[in-house]
């Protein structure tokens, strides 16, 4: 697993970097994303948590969902084309949990790619995501999770 500026970033996972998102492939065809550790601490603890619902078609680069902090309300950005297929609704009733297990409970929603093969070749692999992550908070001036702790 690689760690940046104390932020756990898994080597399981791909990454959209640029966004902050992770994503998981399920054996079912489904793609699991979440917010990764980086977002959580930025951000802070969850207030809101606001899916897509089921059913509904999301365009590569728009909204899946709104998240909102006591900080900062924003959009969760989607890489590729899909159709939301579940939001986590415990999510929903505890956002907390987005930023105290970003990688397991605190997914957001599942979503079933248009093309999957496509969208996977431009995410960032988990093993070779640290000298992208290491950059982009070095633009963004973000000391890393151990100052937010």
């Amino acid at each position: 697993m690689a760690t940046v500026r104390g932020c756990e970033l898994p080597d399981d996972l791909l990454y959209d970097v640029e966004n902050n998102i992770w994503y998981r492939e399920n054996d079912d065809g489904t793609v699991t994303l979440g917010m990764t550790a980086v977002a959580a601490a930025m951000a802070g603890p969850l207030v809101a948590f606001t899916p897509k619902k089921a059913g509904r078609s999301v365009k590569d680069g728009k909204s899946c969902a709104t998240v909102e902090s006591g900080k900062w309300v924003g959009p969760a950005k989607i890489a590729f084309d899909a159709e939301v297929t579940e939001i986590n609704e415990e999510l929903v009733a505890n956002p907390k949990m987005a930023g105290e297990q970003p990688y397991g409970a605190g997914w957001l929603v599942k979503v079933v790619p248009e093309d999957w093969a496509s969208a996977k070749g431009r995410l960032t692999p988990g093993t070779a995501v640290a000298e992208p992550y290491e950059a982009k908070m070095a633009a963004d001036e973000f000391a890393g999770c151990e100052e937010l702790a």
